[in-house]
């Protein structure tokens, strides 16, 4: 069972439910200017309750099968960012990958670095996994930053790797080895 954890004083980190959809779309909006250097080109509906509801759910049915885990980071009740632990593959592989991002009005506190830590631990302890990996932008330094601070070792550069911005953009590959 994944736990909530507490990443401050104030801030803590727990899986999505449905009726975050609210939240999370209000999230979005308001950090929609501060996220889409870093994000795909995103159609309206994304920025409503509806979207993010629809995409809960689909997410929530992976977390129940164990193939992904999407945790939001809330202060109170207002949801502060967003961490996904998707495309779980067992067997030998016993890896996933990992994304995020946080509240512009949040970036630079250490959540980002104390929820990617808390999910390698939860990796590590609680899903099994052998491997999580990342990637950034090749110009995402505070992204780089928060990745190996975690102990993720880049493994390479992708070139054209994510449809960022509406362009195909390459990308550092990281990764962070849980087990020996």
């Amino acid at each position: 069972m994944i736990e909530s954890r507490q990443l401050s004083e104030s801030v803590s980190m727990r899986v999505l439910r449905i009726n975050d959809a609210a939240a999370l779309a209000a999230a979005y909006v308001r950090n929609r200017a501060y996220l889409s250097p870093w994000e795909p080109v995103r159609p309206e509906e994304y920025y409503t309750e509806d979207w993010q509801s629809s995409d809960i759910a689909s997410r929530l049915v992976a977390h129940e099968a164990g193939e992904g885990h999407t945790f939001g980071l809330f202060d109170g009740d207002r949801l502060v960012g967003r961490f996904n632990v998707a495309g779980v593959v067992r067997g030998p592989f016993q890896s996933a990958r990992m994304g995020y991002w946080v509240d512009s009005d949040y970036a630079g506190r250490g959540l980002a670095s104390a929820a990617v830590q808390a999910i390698v631990e939860m990796a590590r302890h609680q899903l099994g996994l052998h491997r999580i990996e990342a990637s950034t932008l090749l110009h995402n330094v505070g992204s780089r930053r928060v990745l190996l601070k975690a102990g993720f070792q880049q493994i390479g550069m992708a070139p054209r790797y994510l449809q960022i911005t509406g362009k195909w953009q390459d990308h550092n590959l990281y990764q962070v080895v849980l087990h020996d």
